[in-house]
């Protein structure tokens, strides 16, 4: 009753208007269903939800006459399925088969020689993949698509409809975030008055936390695509490999001022893409500006959106050696937005705009077949080529130190369509079963983008950014300038100018180790690996008392490290066998029939602490972030399989947390002490004193360092200046003394303001070094990877009040990769990355920087769990 209620007031607004054409002159088959037939109301009427978009391409798909099938790839985490359709013509369609298997033979010039290439090309169509709305609340996206599916089948008088269908096949992705699109159409339907309001505050179209911008758990999965985290985008990859799209758009919204951005891209372009690719997007950009011409519709291009990070949608698929484009659309977040310039602009315009350019996009794809399909194969060719030629011939991924961090990394580059081998023997110092990725292969710049330390930015982009920063004008880093999935993962990767003989093919297989045999006095776990962490908390929730041995032991010969941890059988069940198998997973294991050691600490020593099983608390809700509390709760419950309870900010005034034993606060977007009264803040401090462990993130850590709060012994940092000037103030006649500047620099020191913080770093890797005698490190490197951003920069512990158990490196060891400005590099040097203060019987720890950043971050995945489960351990 609420659906029609909303349709009929918003029919009955527009039905005053001029007849609204979305592609004018066409006439359509009246056999395909409409929006109003299939779903009672009219294209760009009503924002669509989930069920009604799934309704349509069903309806669609069913009165295609064979050129249009629908596919599910994924689910996402609420169980919504993600799917696509494959529209052609029909004598493609009934060909399909034979042309996916042409793509993958193009795919390959190692296998298809020249010849087989020009004979497979002359008849293949051009494969274009459409995606929208992986940004749930970018809502113009999914509704377009469902219009350029109805437009692609229906339109009878058009011969470039005609063409598109027989020269291409497009593959449309209609709703890539399904679970975060129906978080904003219920807050929509919920705040609807009786006519669509275009007021900028009004509650239709300002979304309560978190909005509908992320999936499940939180994630923007526009930055997701080539760490894989999220469900819906692994899916994509797997849809994507089967197809090799020579074409692909990702539709998006931006503020709703704008007015629509398609390609080219801004600089910098990673320089991992070639000439080719870049001169490509003319082809697109000027279709849709014929279109936007003719229309009256106003667009920009090459500004603000580049195609430097790797992990957005419209940048993976390049490294395939597609023509990957983002086309932005001027958001009107609900049915209406009056601007300020006094036009109102309707959804329907919004999706009209977001129409077009998919049409254009599939007639520009038709037109230039010929040439993409060349462009894609001597891409691949030349991948492999420079793979031979090159210096670096390719990496080895060592097994050394955490192998299950290794091995999940291979999985992840094999799963991403890259070719990875399996050492028998050890090479170039790496273990056996250690990993070879040769960069001879198709995949080669993909390889080179993930798995190179450092990929430069342009030098005369990194230099304008530093000339508008001495006058104060805000830079044009879009994200961050920094991933290398080695470095993330904490993995060794080795280059090496000449491949290692003995690999086997590796087809994403983890290897298990094996199972340990039955213990008569205990079972060791070596600490300091992902496995060891899900042994772990899988132990814990089956009941298991665990023990962590703080201090390092030998026994048999075998050493093990401080933070090892032992299962004792007289203190578990008769089963206790069966409950560590069962709970093993990847994890080494290691069965002991005595409690003798030949050196260090045995089972009774004081260093041996219980590890409790805690319940975790999370602040969740404004002023959080959402994105760094779906990381956490992410991290925790499918990483490790460990639950988390999240508790909404106005709860934490009320909640007993005495039933909790770790409170986390992630980043957030304002201000805790702010946000929680002063009751609230002083009941945090008495469960802390009385054996809690609170863990900050961020601006988690400013509220703790807050001098109304008092929990942690640091502060932020002002601004480090090496010689302060004092500012000249003027006489008695309101004068000042003269100064002659005789340069341009003193001309611009002359007009620069006072500055009292940094300006702010969009993300590099940065180096910190850890504490090895704090529990807070065991199992821990001696150096860590961090991703370092913003401006805030942290005053270290006095000894005397806890520990910087992770410290940034020195200026010049700081910055792995990336590009940082130069005087944040010297002042993040020597400053606290992890601090630990004890208070009373509990715990304080602040991570300065989000160790869970994105998800993907997994080299900080053992220190976070130490903060969580061995800060517990150590609290009385």
């Amino acid at each position: 009753m609420r659906k029609l209620l909303v349709f009929l007031v918003t029919a009955v607004a527009l039905s005053a208007q001029a007849r609204f054409e979305f592609w004018p002159g066409t006439v359509y088959d009246p056999a395909v269903p409409t929006f109003e037939k299939v779903l009672g109301y009219g294209a760009g009427e009503k924002l669509a939800s989930y069920s009604e978009i799934v309704q349509y391409f069903d309806a669609l798909a069913a009165a295609s006459s064979g050129r249009m099938k629908v596919y599910e790839y994924a689910k996402s985490w609420e169980g919504r399925k993600l799917f696509y359709a494959v529209i052609a013509s029909e004598a493609n369609h009934r060909r399909m088969a034979a042309i996916q298997a042409d793509i993958k033979k193009l795919a390959d010039p190692r296998k298809t020689p020249d010849a087989e290439a020009k004979r497979i090309m002359a008849g293949l169509p051009a494969v274009v993949w459409l995606g929208y709305t992986v940004h749930g609340n970018e809502l113009s996206g999914s509704d377009a698509a469902m219009l350029t599916a109805y437009h692609l089948l229906a339109a009878r008088n058009q011969k470039m409809v005609a063409d598109v269908l027989a020269n291409t096949v497009i593959l449309i992705d209609p709703l890539q975030n399904p679970d975060g699109r129906t978080r904003f159409v219920n807050n929509f339907e919920q705040a609807y008055g009786i006519e669509a309001d275009g007021s900028a505050v009004a509650a239709e179209r300002n979304e309560p936390w978190p909005g509908g911008r992320s999936n499940h758990y939180l994630f923007d999965m526009n930055r997701d695509w080539f760490a894989l985290t999220q469900p819906e985008t692994a899916g994509r990859i797997k849809m994507m490999l089967e197809w090799f799209p020579l074409v692909a758009a990702d539709l998006h919204e931006m503020g709703s001022e704008s007015t629509y951005y398609f390609a080219p891209e801004a600089v910098p372009f990673n320089p991992h893409l070639t000439k080719e690719q870049k001169t490509s997007l003319d082809w697109f950009g000027k279709n849709n500006a014929k279109y936007f011409d003719q229309m009256g519709y106003s667009y920009f291009t090459r500004e603000v959106y580049d195609a430097f990070y790797p992990g957005y949608g419209a940048a993976w698929p390049a490294y395939h050696g597609t023509i990957a484009m983002t086309y932005e659309n001027a958001a009107v977040r609900g049915m209406l937005y009056n601007r300020l310039d006094g036009t109102a602009y309707t959804f329907k315009e919004s999706v009209k705009r977001h129409f077009v350019t998919s049409v254009a996009t599939c007639e520009a794809a038709a037109n230039y077949r010929t040439q993409l399909l060349e462009n894609f194969w001597a891409y691949r060719k030349s991948a492999v080529e420079e793979g031979r030629t090159e210096p670096v011939k390719g990496y080895i991924l060592s097994r050394k130190g955490d192998g299950s961090a290794a091995d999940k990394l291979a999985e992840l580059l094999v799963t991403q369509g890259v070719e990875v081998g399996k050492l028998a023997s050890g090479a170039q110092g790496a273990p056996d079963g250690s990993y070879l990725v040769s960069l001879a292969q198709p995949a080669k710049r993909l390889i080179r983008t993930l798995l190179d330390k450092n990929v430069e930015l342009e030098k005369d982009f990194a230099k304008e950014q530093e000339r508008r920063r001495r006058k104060k004008l805000s830079d044009e880093i879009y994200d961050v300038t920094a991933w290398s999935l080695p470095l993330q993962y904490g993995v060794e990767a080795i280059p090496v100018s000449a491949l290692p003989g003995g690999a086997a093919p590796f087809t994403g297989a983890r290897p298990k180790p094996a199972a340990p045999p039955k213990a008569q006095v205990a079972y060791f776990v070596p600490w300091g690996t992902q496995a060891a962490g899900q042994f772990l908390t899988a132990a814990l929730r089956a009941g298991l008392k665990v023990h962590t041995l703080e201090k390092a032991f030998v026994q048999n010969g075998r050493t093990f490290d401080r933070g090892t941890l032992a299962i004792k059988v007289a203190d578990n069940p008769a089963n206790l066998h069966d409950l560590v198998v069962k709970a093993q997973g990847y994890a080494e294991i290691l069965a002991a029939d005595s409690g003798w050691v030949d050196s260090g600490i045995n089972l009774g020593s004081r260093s041996s602490f219980p590890m409790k099983k805690p319940a975790i608390a999370l602040a969740w809700d404004r002023p959080v972030s959402a994105n760094s509390a779906g990381a956490v709760k992410w991290m925790l419950e499918r990483q490790y399989g460990y639950p988390v309870t999240a508790v909404r900010m106005t709860s934490l005034a009320t909640a007993d947390l005495n039933k909790f034993d770790v409170l986390i606060l992630p980043d957030a977007a304002g201000d805790y002490a702010t946000a929680l009264s002063a009751g609230a803040i002083r009941r945090i401090k008495e469960w802390v004193a009385n054996g809690g462990t609170v863990i900050g993130i961020e601006a988690g850590v400013s509220f703790l360092a807050d001098a109304k709060v008092g929990l942690l012994a640091t502060a932020p940092e002002q601004l480090a200046v090496e010689k302060k000037v004092d500012p000249v103030k003027p006489d008695a006649s309101g004068q000042v003394p003269g100064k002659v500047l005789s340069s341009e620099a003193e001309f611009l020191q002359a007009i620069a303001p006072a500055q009292d913080r940094l300006d702010t770093v969009q993300g590099i890797l940065g180096v910190a070094k850890t504490d090895p005698d704090h529990w807070m490190t065991a199992g821990v490197a001696p150096a860590v990877t961090a991703l370092v951003g913003g401006r805030t920069v942290f005053t270290p512990l006095k000894l005397n009040a806890g520990t910087n158990a992770a410290y940034f490196a020195g200026t010049e060891q700081l910055v792995v990769s990336g590009y940082m400005w130069h005087e944040n590099q010297k002042q993040f040097a020597f400053k606290p990355f992890v601090m630990v203060q004890p208070e009373g019987r509990g715990h304080v720890i602040g991570f300065t920087q989000d160790p869970n950043f994105r998800g993907y971050m997994d080299g900080l995945n053992v220190l976070f769990l130490n903060a969580v489960f061995r800060g517990v351990a150590h609290s009385r």
